[in-house]
């Protein structure tokens, strides 16, 4: 059975093993358990109840990552989506005062929409379409993307009203637990210990314990919160999509999912090597994954899934083959057993991982050709716009939108895939509903 399962996931032409994959499998879930609780936080102003959402949150997620290992046989995970749940809870149900259960029922209808897209092979023509400079600038601009998120949830970059951020404040202790967790695993990185992250990540959730800065958790078991007053009320509520508003939130949730999902699935493969000929493998079966974890989903009580940049975590510990977030799913099932254990694996732990990784990713800047401008233009306005606008969708967005107009510019128009003028295109609709 193991010799079968290590041939399944081609162990020896990975270079991988079981604990390469299981080092992996649980640095990747680490890095993303905090979605188990903000989830539910974010979804919980909507009016769902948040019990719910946290085992919602749980499933889609065990489901996309297992499906994603077994189905496409990458280690890349698969959660509820930042950013798309604040705009599901903020914008959609308490700004447009949609209800949940038709939000959720949005989502649904967005989730079929990605499957058919799939399906029908338009992905591949799109990833195909985007050149390798732009692949490159998107696997760089997701890592500095993922580091700024550390930096910030780690205390070490702040808000602040005349600059928009600054420097966290020293005298803050939980920044000091940021900063040793970031020091440690810089140290073992360079050291090249295995497991370096994931050591760090233990090392800085002991001190925290150890200083008080990180209350031990409550208990260890804890029972799974009902799903009841959420499931399959985006079924039954699917006859309630009945108006021009609601359908541009369907395609938002579509838009936003799909080039999120894309990016992320590009700029993860290009990490781990995965590309080939400047295509990644797989393509339609790592989408169609996304696609049905969204679907579940929306049927469990949860808003749009896609794949994680977190899983550049795990990655980058050695995890290569579908076995990884096999391991992820299988914590993300046990997690809604332990919740409280989770507890400890607060920001401040966390946030190392994802700044280190940023600095693995941003190696892609070297590939690039900046000096031709009608590249180095798009390309790096898809790298800051991913962290300053706080979205991989929008940062994509306005990369492709340019790089068309760029390129003919510089009198290349015969360069440029027919695709890329539909995804500019794309694009430019997607920044005007977005926005309207």
């Amino acid at each position: 059975m193991i010799k079968h399962l290590e041939k399944y996931f081609e162990f020896d032409e990975l270079n991988t093993n079981w604990h390469k994959e299981l080092l992996a499998g649980v640095t990747t879930f680490i890095s993303m358990s905090y979605i188990l609780f903000l989830n539910p936080t974010i979804l919980g102003a909507a009016g769902m109840d948040k019990g719910a959402v946290f085992t919602a949150t749980a499933l889609a997620s065990a489901i996309g990552c297992i499906m994603m290992g077994l189905y496409a046989k990458y280690p890349i995970a698969s959660a509820p989506s930042l950013g798309i749940n604040a705009f599901f809870a903020y914008t959609v149900c308490i700004g447009m005062k949609v209800p949940w259960q038709t939000a959720l029922a949005g989502v649904m209808l967005a989730s079929i929409l990605f499957t058919l897209i799939t399906i029908f092979k338009l992905q591949d023509i799109i990833i195909r379409a985007i050149p390798a400079d732009l692949k490159s600038a998107i696997s760089a601009g997701i890592g500095l993307f993922i580091a700024f998120i550390g930096l910030h949830e780690g205390g070490l970059i702040v808000k602040n009203s005349s600059t928009l951020v600054s420097l966290g404040s020293l005298t803050t202790p939980t920044v000091w637990l940021t900063i040793f967790g970031l020091l440690i695993s810089a140290i073992l990185m360079i050291r090249n210990v295995p497991g370096a992250i994931f050591i760090g990540m233990v090392l800085t959730s002991l001190l925290g314990i150890i200083t008080q800065l990180i209350p031990l958790p409550t208990g260890i078991v804890s029972a799974v919160p009902s799903i009841s007053s959420t499931f399959g009320a985006a079924i039954t509520n699917i006859p309630k999509i009945n108006s021009v508003q609601l359908w541009v939130v369907v395609l938002t949730f579509l838009l936003v999912t799909f080039f999120d999902t894309a990016g992320t699935l590009v700029g993860l493969a290009q990490q781990a090597g995965f590309m080939k000929n400047g295509t990644m493998p797989r393509a339609k079966k790592a989408l169609l994954t996304d696609s049905v974890a969204m679907f579940s989903g929306s049927l469990f009580g949860t808003s749009p899934v896609g794949a994680y940049v977190e899983s550049s975590a795990g990655i980058a510990v050695g995890g290569r083959s579908g076995m990884t977030v096999v391991f992820t799913g299988i914590l993300f099932i046990l997690g809604m057993f332990f919740s409280p254990l989770l507890t400890v694996v607060t920001s401040q732990v966390t946030a190392p991982a994802l700044i280190i990784v940023g600095v693995l990713m941003a190696s892609h800047l070297s590939s690039i050709n900046w000096k031709k401008l009608e590249i180095a233009i798009p390309a790096f306005l898809i790298i800051i716009g991913m962290p300053l606008t706080y979205s991989i969708a929008d940062g994509l967005a306005l990369g492709m939108i340019t790089y068309p107009i760029t390129m003919l510019a510089a009198k290349r128009g015969k360069e440029i895939p027919p695709a890329m003028y539909i995804l500019a295109v794309i694009f430019i609709g997607f920044l005007w509903i977005l926005n309207r």
